[in-house]
């Protein structure tokens, strides 16, 4: 079964970094995309940025420049790698995975950016 663990969030002044990671485990193929969501409260949930095991890499326009994602293949494992924080970046941070069409979603890690 397949169960993805996010961690890494927290509170964080503006400005300032974070970086979430999220294993995944029970994955039979690498061959997979992997995607790292965001939902605040009142909003829809948003791709934040995705990454696929060829390293094809997407990301959300209001994050370009500030934020990273990257992965490792061999832990199945995707990181987020959050600069320059503001606070609109305030969400529930979710990871996600596709695998040959199989959705998978972790629980979700709270990212709050506030003085």
């Amino acid at each position: 079964q397949v169960q993805l663990e996010e961690s890494g969030g927290g509170l964080m002044q503006p400005g300032g970094s974070l970086r979430l990671t999220c294993a995944a485990s029970g994955v039979s193929s690498s061959n997979n995309v992997m995607a790292w969501y965001r939902q605040a409260p009142g909003m829809e949930r948003e791709r934040v940025g995705e990454i696929s095991s060829r390293g094809s890499i997407e990301y959300a326009d209001s994050v370009k420049g500030r934020f990273t994602i990257f992965r490792d293949n061999s832990k199945n494992t995707v990181y987020l790698q959050m600069e320059s924080l503001k606070p609109e970046d305030t969400a529930v941070y979710y990871c996600f995975l596709n695998s040959y069409g199989n959705i998978y979603w972790g629980q979700g890690t709270q990212v709050t950016v506030s003085l």
